[in-house]
């Protein structure tokens, strides 16, 4: 109750009457440094009641009985429901009530005691007695039955009701009900834009085609592109619409998608600006953990912020994402490449991170499908490439000014797209070496961000053009034009390289 995910969480399910939701609240009134009085003396129920919920106070939270009628209770509610348990920590050791029964082993003799002060057979080291294994065997019973009777329900559903049967499958499928890769419709782009816009094209693309996808932003969805046009608000007093608002809960809004998706049914995504990842680490973490492909919608991804400055110009934040095992981190270089990652993100079986642009960026001839292996040749030279040149995002459009401007002078350069680390390096050997051939030992890569991790790219003798310090409050030219991020300064890189 002391972390502020409680606070988001908790007060995101009252203003939306989550009446199904009951929380049990073990209060022991024991944290591992000691009493909770030492940080937190807070009116918890009163809490709760502002938030909006139903309050159920239980004196003895050791006896099963009213706790099992606080549920009842609860369950005719329409509200959500704070069922607060006063118990003692460690109930029935010598140590009940005492810091130390919180992390630390109780040790063979208190053991001992504790079996005598509960009533369990203390000859065994471990022994369950034969009226538990009855009890469990009963409720086992139980509950197998209560499973036939729910499978025989859904098959008179699905004969009576055959098409909704169809529609409840396509739900609750793990399988895409179209085929995203070959629908051209979905891929179809012209010209510049912005991948954030890029992406809220392809979000309502997607809506039209997935009837399940449910989300919404931290409060920044004009800004996100992430919402789905004619779906609804999910409010109080809707609870037919797909479109959420989380509020200013980051934290809670990532959590809560893990949740959705654990559930079944709905297929989340959530949307914010890509620096307040910082608030949404631990539960991008956990989805990594568990593999929940969620796809995040992170806008205005690095300097190219512009005025904002600083606070929100991510910098150390894709170095740090990469870092998280599991989740998969997309930054396009256009709209075509925007495609791909929605597709990453929705066909594969991990979390997806796509990072995206305020400004607008050119659309590339041969980008695409190819963006799907993380990081493919966009743009070829004529025979051998004397040097590489590969970026991710916005920086692309340095990379390919640069190979212009070297071929002028006889440097003939490969450009390199690369989205994504983790499918890249996902890929085959051989492929990998058909993009990045070892003989090539001249290389640059080019990132608004941290350089940290790109050096496994570019090797020992390669450079990589990038941003170890935080950035400044500018219009985004100036700023790149102030960092390093022209085609020219990528260009003067690989000149030193080029033997």
């Amino acid at each position: 109750m002391m972390e502020g995910i409680s606070h988001e969480c908790c007060s995101l399910a009252g203003t939306l009457k989550l009446n199904k939701l009951i929380a049990l609240y073990d209060d022991n009134e024991i944290s591992i440094e000691g009493s909770t009085d030492l940080a937190f003396r807070e009116d918890v129920p009163a809490r709760f009641r502002a938030y909006g919920w139903n309050v159920i106070d239980v004196p003895d939270g050791n006896c099963p009985a009213p706790i099992d009628a606080a549920i009842t209770l609860a369950k005719k509610s329409d509200k959500p429901t704070l069922i607060v348990c006063h118990t003692d920590i460690g109930y029935g050791s010598p140590k009940a009530g005492q810091a130390s029964a919180h992390g630390e082993p109780l040790g063979e003799e208190n053991v001992q005691l504790t079996k005598k002060a509960l009533g369990w057979p203390e000859g065994e080291p471990f022994c369950v007695p034969q009226e538990v294994y009855e009890q469990t065997a009963e409720a086992a019973k139980r509950g197998a039955e209560a499973e036939a009777a729910w499978n025989r329900l859904m098959d008179e559903y699905a004969v009576a009701y055959p098409e909704l049967r169809k529609e409840w499958d396509v739900w609750n499928s793990c399988e895409l009900p179209v085929d995203l890769l070959h629908d051209d419709a979905f891929w179809a782009f012209d010209g510049k834009a912005a991948t954030r816009n890029s992406s809220g094209i392809l979000l309502n693309r997607l809506a039209e085609r997935v009837p399940n996808l449910f989300g919404g932003s931290a409060d920044l969805a004009p800004s996100n592109k992430s919402e789905m046009k004619g779906k609804g608000e999910f409010s109080a007093e809707n609870y037919a619409g797909a479109n959420i608002h989380f509020g200013v809960r980051e934290h809670a809004m990532a959590a809560i998608s893990n949740g959705i998706k654990l559930h079944g049914g709905l297929r989340p995504y959530c949307a914010t600006f890509f620096v307040f990842t910082d608030y949404m680490k631990n539960a991008m973490r956990m989805a990594s953990i568990m593999d929940l492909p969620i796809p995040y919608i992170l806008t205005h991804d690095s300097i190219g912020v512009g005025e904002d400055g600083p606070t929100h110009q991510p910098v150390e934040h894709l170095a740090g994402l990469r870092a998280v095992p599991g989740l998969v981190v997309f930054r396009p270089a256009d709209s075509r490449e925007t495609a791909a990652g929605w597709v990453a993100a929705m066909t594969g079986d991990r979390p997806v991170a796509l990072v995206l642009t305020r400004q607008d960026l050119p659309l590339y001839e041969n980008s695409g499908k190819d963006a799907l292996k993380g990081g493919y040749v966009l743009s070829d030279c004529e025979g051998a490439p004397d040097a590489i040149l590969m970026a991710s995002g916005s920086e692309v459009e340095q990379c390919v000014g640069a190979q212009a401007i070297l071929k002028a002078e006889g440097i003939n350069a490969r450009v390199v797209s690369m989205p994504s680390f983790e499918l890249f390096d996902a890929q085959s050997a051989e492929y990998k070496e058909s993009v990045l051939p070892s003989a090539v030992r001249a290389r640059v890569a080019v990132e608004a961000a941290a350089t940290f991790g790109w050096h496994k790219y570019v090797g020992l003798d390669g450079a990589v053009v990038g941003l170890d310090r935080f950035g400044a409050s500018a219009p985004y030219k100036v700023l790149f034009e102030a960092f390093g991020f022209t085609s020219e300064n990528v260009a003067e890189a690989a000149r030193k390289l080029v033997k």
